[in-house]
C-alpha cells in the first residue's frame, strides 16, 4: 500500500478594511439592563427610575478595555455568513462559512467581556428614537450613532479551502446586509459597509 502523505494546512490571516456606507447605530446591553433582567427572572421587584438620556447614550456604546470604541466581532461574522449565503446561493453553504472563517477580535468589552472589533470612527451623536417593546408599548431609546465609521476585520482562513478574493467577496456581500440597529436585515438602512482594502499578514 503506497504511503499517504497529508500536508498540514497552514491558516492565513487577512486584514480586510471596511468603511461604513451608512451610519451605524449601536445598542449594547448595559450593566443595569442585564441586572434588571436577572432580577426579573428571580422574581425581584425594582423601583422604576427616571430616564437619564446621557447615561443611556453612554451605556449604548461598546467600549474596549482601553476605552476605544468597538463593535461585536461576531456581528461582522454573522453579516458575512448571511450576506454570502444570500448573494451566492447554493454556491456556498452558511454552515461551511461559519466553520472556515474565523474572525479575530481586537479585545474584550470593558463591562461585559464580549469580544469586540475596534472601530475607526468619529465621535458618535445621540439618537432619540421611539420604539415598540413588549406588547406594543411605546418607549423612547437613547442610542449612539456613528456617522463615519470603519474597521479592520482580521479573518483567519485556510487558503486550500477558500482564497482571499472569495473571503473579500463574502465580506463585501455582508456589507449589504449590514450590522447594528436598523440594518437592512431588520428593515432599516443603517450599518451597511464596503471593502476598501485587503492584505495578508
Amino acid at each position: 500500500m503506497p504511503e499517504v502523505q497529508i500536508k498540514r494546512a497552514q491558516p492565513v490571516e487577512a486584514i480586510i478594511t471596511i468603511e461604513g456606507t451608512a451610519p451605524l447605530i449601536v445598542h449594547a446591553w448595559s450593566k443595569k439592563a442585564r441586572q434588571l433582567m436577572l432580577d426579573a427572572q428571580q422574581g425581584k421587584k425594582n423601583p422604576k427610575d427616571a430616564k437619564d438620556p446621557e447615561a443611556d447614550f453612554q451605556a449604548s456604546m461598546y467600549r474596549l478595555e482601553d476605552g476605544g470604541h468597538g463593535f461585536p466581532t461576531m456581528a461582522f461574522k454573522a453579516a458575512t455568513v448571511l450576506g454570502g449565503g444570500r448573494a451566492f446561493g447554493k454556491a456556498v453553504k452558511m454552515t461551511q462559512l461559519r466553520q472556515h472563517l474565523r474572525f479575530i477580535p481586537d479585545g474584550r468589552g470593558a463591562t461585559d467581556g464580549i469580544m469586540l472589533t475596534r472601530l475607526t470612527c468619529t465621535e458618535p451623536k445621540m439618537r432619540e428614537d421611539m420604539v415598540r417593546v413588549g406588547m406594543g408599548t411605546a418607549d423612547i431609546r437613547f442610542r449612539a450613532e456613528y456617522q463615519e465609521w470603519g474597521a479592520d476585520l482580521r479573518i483567519m482562513f485556510l487558503p486550500n479551502i477558500i482564497d482571499l478574493s472569495s473571503v473579500v467577496a463574502l465580506v463585501e456581500a455582508g456589507g449589504s446586509n449590514g450590522v447594528g440597529e436598523w440594518r437592512p436585515e431588520k428593515d432599516g438602512a443603517h450599518g451597511t459597509f464596503r471593502v476598501i482594502a485587503e492584505a495578508v499578514e
